[in-house]
């Protein structure tokens, strides 16, 4: 039987072709990773030939790479892969060929955007939810899409002030044995935080916004007995929490608040994963109205593409390397000790 096969131009004119291929190709490289038609690059057209649905499918992923290149950004590996949909085949979900922004970095001079169908849904779910569950895999973009949009939220007025927590829990190293004083063991558990403020904002307008307590970052303990008004609040690596913990932060929202919660439950460092509040949350919260859930695979990872290949393997292999005495166990820093109260001995 005679296969099918079409061929399609799709015209670059007036796009640098560095900014959208990479240097040396190497974007170029990457997509054909991932599909068997042939891509030839001549003047201002790529010619692509191949199966009609795959080749349909390849237009779409170029045209969305030439849309970042013309708006004179670098097309990045992550671009290509979340353009590609995260299908190893290329046969997964492609981004809208227009999303709208989440928040306009003033830091990097340019917006934050959805890069793939689930950051998307990610995004709208916030708009839409009081409440919001992300779970999946590291470099989904959970935590960032979170952050860019109660920077949204806070530049348009709706909310006054942005809370952003972490469960202080140890990955298999003592806390106690740390330099430094509590603030300082702390300190490194919420950096990734403090990066991705900076990342959007730039470090003074962060220092400023944190010094004049518009945005707090704390570890979680420091929640109970809070309320929190017209506020955005962020549970991060809330697979660390424990159930009382995910209770107590859900319970801190007030008028004209919202709550994001993310985490991994394959990353889960708790002496006893059975006891971690996201998963008891999502068995115990679905169906209710108000409250949305995301889940991220590994598909949806948008960072360096071997992120996804390790994502992958860990999840097919390392079970056998698994025992119960190298789990570590979760530290009381700041009294935080499952359900207790903070250190100043104050009640909810």
């Amino acid at each position: 039987m005679k296969r099918d096969f079409k061929r399609r131009l799709v015209s670059i004119a007036g796009v640098d072709p560095v900014r959208l291929l990479g240097i040396g190709d190497r974007n170029l490289r990457l997509i054909e990773e991932h599909f068997d038609e042939r891509i030839t690059v001549r003047g201002d057209e790529i010619a692509i030939t191949g199966s009609p649905r795959r080749v349909e499918r390849l237009t779409r992923v170029l045209e969305r790479l030439i849309e970042i290149a013309g708006g004179g950004r670098s097309v990045t590996e992550a671009d290509v892969v979340a353009a590609i949909g995260g299908d190893a085949k290329g046969d997964g979900p492609a981004p809208p060929p227009e999303t709208p922004g989440v928040f306009y970095s003033p830091a990097r001079r340019r917006g934050v955007v959805p890069r793939s169908a689930r950051q998307q849904e990610y995004v709208d779910a916030i708009r839409s939810h009081d409440i919001v569950f992300a779970i999946g895999p590291a470099g989904t973009g959970k935590t960032y899409l979170a952050i860019a949009s109660a920077l949204a939220s806070l530049k348009s007025g709706v909310i006054e002030r942005i809370f952003i927590s972490r469960p202080v829990v140890e990955a298999g190293e003592n806390l106690g044995y740390l330099p430094g004083d509590l603030q300082e063991k702390i300190e490194p558990y919420l950096r990734p935080i403090f990066d991705a403020l900076r990342d959007m904002l730039g470090q003074e307008r962060v220092a400023r916004l944190i010094g004049s307590g518009v945005i707090e970052i704390a570890p979680l303990a420091y929640m109970r007995g809070r309320t929190l008004e017209r506020a955005f609040a962020i549970l991060d690596e809330a697979q660390n929490c424990s159930v009382g913990q995910m209770k107590m932060f859900l319970t801190r929202l007030g008028e004209g608040s919202k709550a994001i919660v993310t985490g991994d439950v394959t990353q889960i460092d708790l002496g006893d994963p059975a006891r971690s509040g996201l998963v008891a949350a999502r068995d115990i919260l679905a169906g209710i109205e108000g409250i949305a859930f995301v889940a991220f695979g590994e598909e949806d990872v948008v960072r360096h593409r071997l992120v996804k290949r390790i994502i992958h393997a860990w999840s097919e292999r390392a079970g056998r390397f698994e025992r119960p005495t190298d789990e570590p166990r979760a530290p009381a820093p700041s009294g935080e000790r499952g359900g207790e109260g903070p250190p100043d001995g104050s009640h909810d």
